[in-house]
């Protein structure tokens, strides 16, 4: 029996590719350039919104303001009408608890002024049940 014939693995014609053996990697997101120029970007959008969004609450504010001022002479006006109610109220209680004094003139004044004096909440109240006062004093309480 003959021997085979062994035949060799050679390269291929003209020799094999190169190996790359050098750093080969991929391009990862933005250069430093572009990255810093999109934050200047993003910084100049968000101060001019700002700028925006300042004018258009000191708008608001301005409106507010405006309205409050054209409110004021109402509430004023409620606040005097509430006060001038309650003085006649004390005046009518003063009568039924002062009828058997003689001498006594409802309703004269303690002041020696003929202009007016604003009454505080003492002399409003002072009629009245203390809850009231306590309540204009220091408005609703919940832990009370």
């Amino acid at each position: 029996m003959a021997a085979s014939k062994v035949k060799q693995d050679m390269p291929p014609p003209g020799g094999y590719a190169p190996i790359d053996y050098k750093r080969n990697l991929p391009k990862r997101g933005l250069s430093g350039y572009s990255m810093f120029g999109i934050g200047i970007g993003v910084m100049l959008f968000g101060y001019w919104r700002l700028f925006k969004w300042n004018r258009e609450r000191r708008r608001l504010l301005i409106e507010e303001l405006e309205a409050r001022i054209a409110l004021l002479p109402l509430l004023q006006a409620e606040h005097d009408r509430r006060t001038l109610r309650m003085l006649r109220e004390n005046l009518e209680e003063e009568a039924v608890i002062m009828k058997d004094v003689p001498g006594w003139k409802v309703g004269e004044n303690v002041f020696h002024t003929d202009r007016w004096v604003t009454p505080t909440t003492d002399e409003l109240f002072n009629l009245r049940p203390q809850e009231e006062l306590l309540h204009k004093r220091f408005g609703f309480l919940w832990y009370v």
